[in-house]
């Protein structure tokens, strides 16, 4: 598993969040000019997915490094806070 670079992965990141952040302002644009719905939910279905895409990259990360660490240095809680997170983000 190739490891990245934690500033180039937050950059990555934020870049993300800034497509995301640009497509809720569209929408809030086609409200104001009155558009269909069937293109504002168009757009609202590509937001999800957009931030679907975010958490899974997210998770990878999270279970990539800091709970495969967790796991090396014995700390076997960790497959309990995993279980727990995943619970509460369905």
């Amino acid at each position: 598993m190739e490891k990245v670079d934690d500033n180039q992965r937050r950059q990555e990141l934020n870049t993300r969040l800034s497509r995301i952040e640009g497509q809720v302002r569209g929408i809030k644009q086609m409200i104001t000019d009155e558009r269909d719905c069937d293109d504002i939910l168009i757009q609202i279905s590509a937001i999800i997915n957009s931030l679907k895409g975010f958490s899974k990259t997210i998770i990878r990360d999270h279970l990539s490094n800091k709970v495969v660490e967790e796991l090396k240095n014995g700390n076997l809680e960790t497959v309990d806070e995993i279980i727990t997170l995943f619970t509460r983000i369905d």
